[in-house]
């Protein structure tokens, strides 16, 4: 931990921030009340919301400028989000996988508060919530392989190899998931964090095959494997899953790890081609409809094209031998 540390204050490289600004696509409530059911935004690292069933729902809500205890110090946004809380129309479920800053924004809740129907959590979530002042009747929470229906759409929430706290001393005191959603026959699974674990092919066994995996890609390390999948265990679980269009998240919006920003990108990207998966890499705020994604642009180029003319300290990306 002091070496990993010591990695992050003295030998940070400068391409984990992205030379340019990254591209929005501005959102507004008359938009999303206009959009297609089974329609959903990226809003930002694991920030999604999801239109189903013609009601709203939010994952991992985090709009913060920084994902930190403090707003003077730690990992700083790269864009703003592509909507703000109050524009947005009102929410069925948070639905949330644990409890760190980059996954659970205390601002963000309380101000989602008085808009949201349902906070769906793991165990021992709940209570923080609780205890920031939501009401106990709007929260349900979770052990692993439990599930809820709300306004029509079942939520299992399902096991992930990760772990969880806030502080020096709360390590592990509550669960952290993966989720699926079903809202019909349609099928979303939304990964959370997790290292890679043969939990995976449990789930695509009991829940797959699943129209839309929204898969953690990003903030990886070979120092943490346990808790972050690179990307080709990102793909792996893909397959467990039995996805058919994988969706990349958790990345994209906070400086988190030691790879380059875009690196979680190229690298999906390069082995969704050699393995034929379809792939959604939208802008952040850019519509995707589940049943038909194929919003695979390849927007971040344009942002290291703008660093390269700017002079900005690029590693070179390698395919064959990355190690994130």
């Amino acid at each position: 931990m002091l070496g990993l540390m010591w990695q992050f204050l003295f030998n940070k490289p400068v391409d984990t921030v992205p030379g340019g600004a990254i591209p929005l696509v501005s959102l507004t409530r008359a938009q999303l009340d206009a959009a297609a059911d089974g329609s959903l935004w990226r809003l930002g690292h694991s920030t999604v919301l999801l239109k189903l069933h013609g009601v709203f729902w939010l994952t991992d809500p985090v709009f913060a400028k920084r994902a930190s205890p403090v707003q003077w110090a730690g990992p700083r946004r790269f864009h703003p989000a592509p909507i703000g809380i109050d524009e947005l129309p009102p929410i069925q479920a948070v639905i949330l996988s644990h409890d760190h800053y980059d996954h659970l924004d205390r601002a963000a809740i309380m101000q989602l508060a008085g808009k949201t129907a349902w906070f769906l959590t793991p165990l021992g979530v709940g209570e923080r919530l609780i205890g920031w002042g939501i009401d106990p009747a709007k929260v349900r929470q979770l052990d692993w392989w439990q599930e809820t229906a709300v306004a029509g759409v079942r939520f299992v929430a399902t096991p992930a190899q990760h772990f969880s706290g806030r502080g020096l001393f709360d390590g592990n005191r509550t669960l952290w998931a993966s989720w699926v959603m079903l809202a019909g026959d349609l099928r979303v699974f939304f990964s959370g964090d997790s290292g890679y674990f043969d939990g995976f092919k449990t789930i695509g066994d009991r829940y797959g095959p699943f129209d839309l995996t929204l898969m953690e890609t990003g903030a990886y390390d070979v120092n943490w494997p346990a808790v972050h999948m690179q990307p080709e265990q990102t793909l792996q679980a893909h397959f467990d899953l039995k996805g058919r269009v994988l969706l990349p998240i958790h990345n994209g919006t906070f400086d988190l790890a030691l790879h380059a920003w875009d690196a979680p990108f190229e690298h999906i990207v390069a082995l969704a081609e050699a393995h034929g998966v379809p792939l959604a890499t939208p802008r952040m705020g850019e519509t995707v409809v589940i049943r038909r994604a194929d919003n695979n642009r390849r927007w971040w180029r344009a942002v290291a094209r703008r660093e390269a003319r700017c002079g900005h300290q690029r590693r070179t990306f390698s395919f064959s031998n990355s190690r994130g």
